[in-house]
């Protein structure tokens, strides 16, 4: 198996070299053409880019960017970009060797999460050295992002320096409000209520930011198979904590968190499904979830009222 994954990746690599790369800015007056492995990625590059950019995401809604495996078609697009832009942090874990290898071929490859100051970001529980990837469910550590991003494509395009660097003042200025928005919005539940559980730890800023207890029942990476032991852990803690609802995510699939709800009822407690969170994806687009702002949005509006008690949000 090991020998015919490697043939794999010498084969995708050999239709890089061949589709060539090192690039470093617009030809002859035209779009920078960038490549975003996620969609949440791909929404800040495409702000921040505007009409000037030509851009390709490569991951659409509902993707798991933890299990993503690029494939040749991929690999042609990325190796026929200006900039690679990634999330980083190992969120994109099995498309690591490949952009590293695109990399060295002369393609510039910028990891957005990776632009976020070391000592902002939370250590993996279970990963030694290693950092979560989720940062962008703090809201106003995501913004330390736009910067990168303008000051990448500013360097590769210097004609249009000035309007990338204007949209991403503007677009960090929504931020600012946004940020602002989700912390007066939780502030209707009090601090007791403020318990987060979902079907991976994918919401350890957001915890740590609009001050949540988190619980995931996979780890920070879905590459992980919850337990029986991790399942009745968490229905234990959901009984003693009487908590009301739990979270299914859009790019995880359901049965963790059924699982867990059927553990729970064992007990003989309910516990419902309190909405389906937006995790390491957005939404459709052209919906209000398609784009990062609306995301957020949504996965706090669908927080709030599922974990209020009945009356309160009158």
């Amino acid at each position: 198996m090991k020998s015919i994954a490697n043939l794999s990746m010498s084969a995708m690599l050999f239709i890089a070299a061949a589709c060539g790369g090192g690039a470093t800015g617009p030809a002859d007056g035209g779009n920078v053409k960038v490549v975003a492995t996620t969609n949440i990625v791909g929404d800040l590059v495409r702000t921040i880019g505007g009409p000037q950019v030509e851009l390709e995401v490569l991951m659409g809604p509902g993707i798991d960017p933890h299990l993503y495996k690029a494939s040749a078609g991929d690999v042609r697009r990325m190796s026929s970009a200006q900039v690679i832009f990634y999330s980083g942090l190992h969120l994109e874990g099995k498309m690591s060797e490949i952009l590293e290898r695109i990399g060295e071929r002369g393609a510039r490859t910028v990891a957005v999460a990776e632009c976020v100051p070391e000592e902002e970001l939370i250590e993996s529980t279970g990963f030694s050295g290693l950092h979560d990837p989720h940062a962008w469910f703090d809201v106003g550590l995501w913004s330390e992002a736009v910067g990168c991003v303008a000051e990448t494509l500013a360097d590769l395009d210097p004609e249009h320096a000035v309007e990338y660097r204007e949209r991403a003042e503007a677009y960090a200025a929504e931020l600012v409000a946004l940020d602002d928005w989700v912390r007066q919005t939780v502030e209707a539940l009090a601090p007791e209520q403020r318990v987060l559980v979902t079907a991976h730890d994918a919401f350890g800023y957001f915890g740590r930011a609009y001050d949540f207890e988190v619980r995931g029942l996979l780890g920070v990476s879905t590459t992980a198979e919850a337990g029986t032991s991790d399942i009745q852990g968490l229905a234990d803690f959901i009984v003693d904590r009487q908590i009301p609802a739990i979270f299914v995510e859009t790019s995880v699939p359901p049965r963790y968190v059924q699982a867990l709800q059927e553990a729970v009822r064992a007990r003989g407690i309910e516990v419902k499904i309190g909405g389906s969170l937006y995790s390491d994806s957005l939404g459709d687009p052209g919906t209000p979830a398609g784009s990062y702002a609306g995301t957020v949005r949504a996965n706090v509006k669908a927080i709030v009222t599922a974990l209020a008690k009945p009356g309160q949000m009158d």
